[in-house]
């Protein structure tokens, strides 16, 4: 089947939408582009499907050029034969190719070459073929002796064969697509303890679960446990069905011959087949829980860049600590640094430094009216938040206090990026600035981090980090292009994750700016040294211009569509500078004259783009997190000792696994809603606010667990 075929029936879509796709992409076209504005040739598929697809052709076509490589190896041999053509036509996966391939390929030295070396071949041959022998088994085997190529009996002969037919056997690909699909089908995945001593792998001491049903956070606890050889694990199938396999497929009798065939077949499967399929299943598990991990991994993070900003908020921004004590910065609503301190407030009987870390606060919260105050929640994140509670009645004003993720902003802090933003600051003064500023705008902030220090699931550093790096840059490269940039405003660390840019076109940009002024049209970025035709056609829609010369370029509709929404704003009789309601008024009054269809026709556009033309000039440049629910700005703080089994409370999901959700419920200890006490369908991500349940409290190891009483 042709690769376009293959991909339109995997992902249900059309040949003619796939070619669109492909084409699109071998252009050199950005997913973001492709699916923003090219909705037409893709049929409005978004960036996740695009991304997909993308990905499952490339993997198609290696598989094609493998395919080639080892035709060409197979007709270089003098072995190609329409049989093994057919077996490389059919085989839709890498494994099954190389299983085709198996009998052919370049070897080490292995025990069937040194007996065929011997000269044993011709005796494997006539045991293989389980026919009448001529003379007893042993008078047979006793032809091949030869003390010059170290054959001294008969034995030894057949003992040689027995190598050569066990080689052949474990490189059948039927036998080992049917062994694979029984492994697949019943193996177990095993483990037991290594060695003597408790550890946080206990659980899995004794452990046994189905190859078929096992969940990847098993597998890669699994994994880890026996690397740090605590564990020892292994894969187990009925060993009967398995030898059975061999047996229908080469045993014909019992006689003597079958006899050696049936011992070479039980050689073939502990010693070669069984081992490669064990090792192929487990890097299988491992492949498999490594992809789902990195997809939670994703999903986390697309949900924390696209937590809502708080804006127009002066915001104090708090780094907790103990001994150092607390770091604190004010910024503006802009994310402009207004004053910098410490306060000591977060160690029990140090009353004198707290009243004096308290009257650092009024200062700052009454010099430049701070709203809002950002915990980070590291080190001593509780002990500074329910300082912070018993300070609020205390402030001028009505000032709230949010918990803000702190993940990765160490590791911002002590960057190159921070250094040269803020070379005055100490590393945590610079990560009380990042943490007022994630409250404001987490994206904003958030893209300054590399993706993979920002922690958002389990077992990170088991994963193939080359396949993490790129999924999670392919997130925070889709929320930039969904959120859109502001030109004028955004840091090059923003600007680089923009479709068509990269880190040196961003510098290039900021640098221009900083030269002549601010950007007053979007065209203007053609006079950028780099910045060619290609790069502007990909970035443009993604970059706003706020109050600039021409109104259409604060909104998403990308320039080469501008003379279409100029026309739809004459037909409408308004225009670009209009009131947003009278705007909206007078588009829904042109759509009642005139289907959306039509219009399209005579505008010489597809339907989708002129929706999302409609939709920008209906509501230009809107933000899409201010769609999601805001973050929990609280007054008050709990303890672990006011929960009570049955209370309900609402919580902010911070973390994700495949197990289920961690919630802070505003004390110490995040509670776990497990995947059970979800309803079915329902499905959490970070940020989210959710409405739970006390199930109960376990004080002593600090665990909750929590029932569902619904979300927003």
């Amino acid at each position: 089947m042709h690769i376009m075929e293959q991909l339109a029936n995997e992902f249900s879509l059309r040949v003619s939408q796939v070619e669109s796709v492909v084409k699109l992409i071998d252009e050199g076209n950005t997913i973001p582009f492709i699916a923003r504005y090219r909705k037409e040739a893709t049929g409005s598929l978004d960036d996740q499907v695009l991304r997909e697809v993308n990905e499952r052709l490339s993997y198609l076509r290696g598989l094609a050029k493998r395919r080639e490589a080892i035709e060409q190896s197979l007709q270089e041999q003098g072995v190609w034969t329409d049989a093994l053509s057919a077996q490389l036509s059919a085989a839709k996966t890498l494994a099954e190719l190389e299983d085709v391939y198996r009998p052919f390929k370049p070897k080490r030295r292995t025990r069937a070459m040194i007996a065929r070396e011997r000269g044993l071949e011709p005796l494997a041959s006539l045991l293989l073929l389980q026919k009448p022998l001529d003379a007893p088994l042993e008078a047979v085997a006793a032809r091949f002796i030869d003390p010059e190529k170290e054959v001294p009996d008969a034995e030894s002969a057949l003992q040689g064969a027995r190598d050569i037919l066990a080689e052949t056997m474990a490189d059948d690909p039927e036998v080992r697509r049917r062994l694979r699909a029984l492994i697949s089908a019943e193996g177990v995945l095993e483990s037991r303890q290594a060695k003597e001593g408790d550890s946080v792998y206990r659980l899995y001491y004794a452990f046994s679960e189905p190859v078929r049903r096992i969940p990847g956070h098993r597998v890669l606890a699994v994994n880890r446990g026996e690397r740090e050889q605590w564990l020892k694990a292994g894969v187990r199938v009925d060993d009967e069905k398995a030898l059975r396999v061999l047996r229908e497929a080469f045993v014909r009798n019992d006689g003597p011959a079958g006899a050696q065939v049936w011992l070479a077949a039980k050689d073939a499967y502990e010693r070669l087949i069984f081992p490669s399929l064990e090792r192929e299943t487990r890097a299988d598990l491992t492949e498999r829980a490594g992809t789902a991990a990195v997809r939670v991994f994703a999903d986390n993070l697309r949900q924390l860049l696209m937590q809502p900003p708080i804006k127009g908020k002066v915001t104090l921004g708090v780094d907790p600590g103990f001994r150092t004590g607390c770091k604190l910065a004010v910024v503006d609503e802009s994310g402009r640094v207004l004053q910098t301190g410490v306060g000591h407030f977060t160690i029990p009987g140090q009353d004198r430094l707290a009243e004096q870390a308290a009257q650092i606060i009024r200062g700052m919260v009454k010099r430049h009216g701070v709203t809002a105050i950002a915990i980070g929640n590291g080190t001593a994140s509780r002990e500074a938040e329910r300082f912070i509670a018993s300070l609020l009645p205390t402030l001028p004003g009505e000032v709230r206090y949010v918990i803000v993720s702190e993940a990765g902003a160490s590791v911002y802090s002590a960057s190159k990026l921070a250094a040269e933003e803020f070379p005055d600051f100490d590393v945590s003064l610079r990560s009380a600035v990042s943490i007022a500023r994630r409250m404001q705008d987490p994206l904003a902030e958030l893209v300054k981090i590399e993706p993979r220090s920002i922690g958002v699931g389990m077992y990170q550093h088991d994963l193939n980090q080359t396949r993490l790096t790129q999924a999670l840059e392919r997130v925070v490269e889709d929320v930039v292009n969904r959120v859109g940039v502001d030109l004028n405003t955004a840091s090059p660390a923003l600007l680089t994750h923009v479709a068509g840019l990269g880190p040196k076109l961003a510098r290039s940009v900021v640098a221009w700016r900083d030269e002549h002024g601010p950007f007053a049209r979007r065209k203007d970025l053609l006079k950028v040294s780099g910045l060619g035709p290609r790069s502007f056609q990909q970035a443009a829609g993604f970059l706003r211009i706020r109050e600039g010369r021409e109104p259409l370029d604060a909104t998403a509709i990308h320039p080469e569509s501008y003379e279409v929404a100029r026309a739809v704003l004459e037909r409408a009789g308004i225009s670009g500078k209009s009131e947003p309601l009278r705007r909206a008024a007078a588009l829904e009054a042109l759509l009642a004259q005139v289907p959306l269809s039509r219009l399209a026709r005579e505008l010489g556009t597809g339907e989708p783009t002129l929706t999302d033309i409609l939709e920008q000039l209906v509501r230009p440049g809107r933000d899409p997190r201010q769609d999601l629910p805001a973050p929990l700005l609280r007054r008050d703080v709990l303890a672990l000792e006011d929960l009570q089994p049955g209370m309900r409370l609402h919580g902010t999901v911070r973390n994700v696994v495949d197990f289920g959700a961690f919630v802070d419920l505003g004390v110490k200890q995040d509670g776990l809603l497990h995947t059970t006490r979800m309803p079915r369908g329902v499905t959490v991500r970070p940020g989210d606010v959710v409405e739970v349940t006390i199930l109960r409290i376990e004080a002593e190891r600090g665990r909750i667990s929590l029932g569902w009483a619904g979300g927003t």
